[in-house]
This record gives structure tokens, sequence and C-alpha cells, in this order.
């Protein structure tokens, strides 16, 4: 795990950290309109989880977002392996904002330390009603805590009705764990969404891999190349000036909408549904459940 790690690290950092001829810095705090947002220091577990970046999957998301094409109103909302938040806080500033935002990550003091204090910082951001609670969660283990928080929230649900997934798809030894805890936590009901994204430098059949995983316990995705799976490379190429444009509108100090488009260029996302025989008709984000 260890050696799976390292390698991981350097190829994201090398991914991130050059585009073209230039370097693009990422900054220990973010402002993305009116959220302050930082990243956990370089020590721990907040660098051997890569939890000290902000990466481009969660920029990709966030754009998503202010463009409304994540249905968010009224629903509940958890993000797994958060780092600082991004999509999922952004979420709560909405004008239309979810009931409930749970951002979480591994339970190491570092990481959950900033992960709390930006939560805290951005307080006066969250539109009601919505509520945001920070809680620490290793993949693969007991989901309960999480889903009292949703119990005490709302009544009567028993899942989430979206999860948030950006960039953790990287570590392959990872995906069993994911999965178990994708499968905990979603609502078992035609309009539960989980939202994916991953950079570039994800191997396609890593991501695979996960996808292939997602499918086999009863989800369907579509994906940015408007199929259910990873689309064909070749086809998308033609695609990857329309996909690199920054349409988001929402100020992000010391990153240019250049930057922002190239990084945004370097991901791919899906959204994942639940299979259910005999709902049909049922549609969010624009996929219909068939």
């Amino acid at each position: 795990m260890t050696d799976e790690i390292k390698n991981a690290e350097d190829i994201l950092l090398d991914s991130l950290g050059i585009l073209g001829t230039e370097r693009v810095e990422d900054p220990g705090c973010i402002r993305y309109g009116d959220l302050v947002l930082t990243v956990a220091p370089k020590e721990g577990k907040a660098n051997t989880l890569l939890a000290d970046h902000l990466f481009s999957p969660a920029l990709l998301l966030a754009e998503r977002i202010e463009r409304g094409l994540v249905e968010v109103a009224g629903r509940s909302i958890i993000e797994l392996g958060a780092g600082c938040a991004l999509p999922s806080l952004l979420t709560a500033t909405l004008s239309a904002p979810p009931i409930l935002v749970v951002v979480t990550d591994y339970p190491d003091d570092i990481i959950l330390g900033n992960l709390r204090s930006t939560v805290e910082r951005n307080e006066k951001h969250f539109r009601p009603p919505c509520v945001v609670h920070c809680q620490g969660y290793e993949w693969g283990k007991d989901a309960s805590s999480l889903l009292s928080v949703l119990h005490a929230s709302t009544s009567g649900s028993r899942g989430y009705d979206v999860v948030i997934m950006s960039d953790l798809l990287h570590f392959h030894s990872s995906h069993d764990a994911l999965i178990y805890s994708l499968s905990s936590l979603l609502a078992k009901k035609a309009s539960a969404r989980v939202y994916v994204a991953a950079g570039t430098y994800t191997p396609r059949a890593v991501c695979q891999n996960f996808l292939d995983m997602g499918s086999h316990i009863g989800l369907v995705w579509e994906s940015d190349s408007g199929t259910s799976g990873q689309g064909n490379e070749d086809e998308n190429k033609g695609d990857i000036e329309a996909r690199s444009l920054w349409l988001g509108t929402r100020i992000i100090a010391g990153i240019d909408a250049t930057q922002l488009g190239v990084r945004k260029g370097m991901c791919r996302w899906w959204v994942g549904r639940w299979h259910i025989p005999g709902i049909k008709g049922a549609a969010v984000d624009g996929i219909t459940v068939v």
C-alpha cells in the first residue's frame, strides 16, 4: 500500500502541477466565491491520503453544481473523502439548498481538524434550512453513525439522496471499501444519485474497475461521453475543447479561466443511479429511469 500511495501521489502532483509549460500552484487557501477553504497541512495521514490538495475533479463538480446540473434542493447530501469539501459546501450556499449536508473524511485529527475549521469558517454563508455536519469516516466501515445523522435531520429516510465522490478512485485497492460505503449510504430509490469525478491521471482501467463493481451491485452509470461507461477515448477527443471551457460564474481567487478550463478538461465524471425494475419515468438531472 505504501508504494501504491507514493506512486499515485507522484502521478497526481505531476499531473496537477504542470499544465503545458506553466505551473499551477495549489494554494493552501482556496477562495471559491464566498467560500474560504483550506487543505490539511502536509503531515501524517493528510499527506499519505492526499488530503493536502484541491484536486481538479472537485472543481469540475463545483462547476456542474453552479450550472444547476446537480439536483440538490431539499435533498440530503453526503461527501466521502471530502478534503476541503468544495462540492458539498458549495451546495449549502445555493439559493435553493439541500436540507442536509454531511462532509466526511478519514478519522484523523489533522484531516478532521481542518475540515471542521472549514465548515465553521463558512457557516455564515450556508442558506437555511440547510444544516451542515462534519464527521470522521473510514471507507468500508459500518456507516450507522452517518445514517443516524440523517435520521435525526430527516424523518423516514433510509439513505442519502446524493453521494459525492470526488477523486477517490485512484487507489484500486480501496474500491471494495468505497462500494460497500456507497451501497450502505445511497438511498434505494429511483431519484437517488451518486456523483463521481476522477482526473485523467487515474487510469481508465482503474476507473472502469470501480464502475464495474458499481454495476454489479445494481447501479447504472451515465458519463461525460453520454454513455453508460467510459466511452471511447478517440471519440471523446473532439469534445475536449468544449469540455475545457470553464462555465462557472463565481470568482475563484488565484486561478484564471484558462487554468480552470485546463483542469476541468483533465477530468471525467459519472452519475450513478439504482436500476429499479418497475419504476419508470422518474427523471432527475436529465436522466430517466428506464
